[in-house]
């Protein structure tokens, strides 16, 4: 029954992450967390996460804008690795309360998806976000859709923006999955379960493609932000309440 609930929720987690730029993973984490022990969660997640994202890199590789992948992607090589030796040893909750608020405001900056630019953007910032988020994600397992404000004011959006964003997860993934690996955090059933949240991402993506090729880019946005906003509470109400 398990793997069944991890296949289905993968499906489901990330239609909505490819409709709304991202997000598949932290509608994982308490699904994964319900059904496993909290100490493997991020493990898991991100194994599913990176299992799941060559078809998404197939579908979307056209739109991948390169210039960007250039300065995210070494950085967050360092912050995976870094992240992967503090995995067991550091409790920041207080991260996830930030990231959380920072979410929420989006729906302010943005003027619910009525404004494309909230704040000015330049690529040479992707430098230091890469060392951070990926930081993060590999200690909690996700960050939600924590980058899509920063893609956003560079004028990414729909397929140029998931395609760019996927491109730098999936490099970074690399370095992630290989620090878990190395420090045995990741071992034995735990590939199962990864492989089956990937099985579930990968026809997620597929299905996703289809409906977001219909989609306005004012839609979209809007898309983004509510779940940007509902990401911001989840982690909110992780970090005071149901820790």
């Amino acid at each position: 029954m398990t793997y069944i609930i991890l296949l289905v929720a993968g499906v489901l987690a990330y239609i909505i992450s490819t409709l709304s730029g991202g997000g598949g993973a932290l509608v994982m984490l308490p699904i994964v967390g319900f059904y496993l022990s909290p100490s493997v969660v991020a493990p898991v997640v991100n194994l599913g996460n990176m299992i799941g994202r060559p078809v998404r890199l197939y579908l979307f590789w056209k739109h991948i804008d390169w210039s960007i992948v250039k300065y995210y992607v070494p950085s967050a090589i360092l912050g995976a690795i870094v992240g992967g030796f503090v995995f067991v040893q550091l409790k920041a909750d207080w991260i996830q309360l930030l990231l959380g608020l920072f979410l929420i405001s989006t729906v302010v900056q943005y003027r619910f998806g009525k404004k494309q630019r909230s704040f000015a953007m330049k690529k040479a910032y992707f430098v230091p976000l890469g060392i951070g988020v990926t930081l993060i994600s590999t200690l909690f397992g996700a960050t939600g859709p924590v980058m899509n404000p920063f893609y956003l004011n560079m004028g990414l959006v729909k397929e140029t923006m998931i395609a760019t964003k996927t491109a730098n997860s999936f490099l970074a993934g690399i370095a992630m999955l290989s620090s878990y690996a190395f420090l045995g955090a990741l071992h034995g059933e735990l590939w199962w379960y990864g492989l089956l949240i990937g099985i579930g991402a990968t026809i997620g993506n597929i299905i996703g493609k289809r409906l977001l090729a219909k989609m306005t880019d004012m839609l979209f946005r809007k898309f983004v932000i509510v779940l940007m906003v509902l990401s911001g509470l989840l982690m909110i109400l992780k970090t005071l309440w149901l820790d």
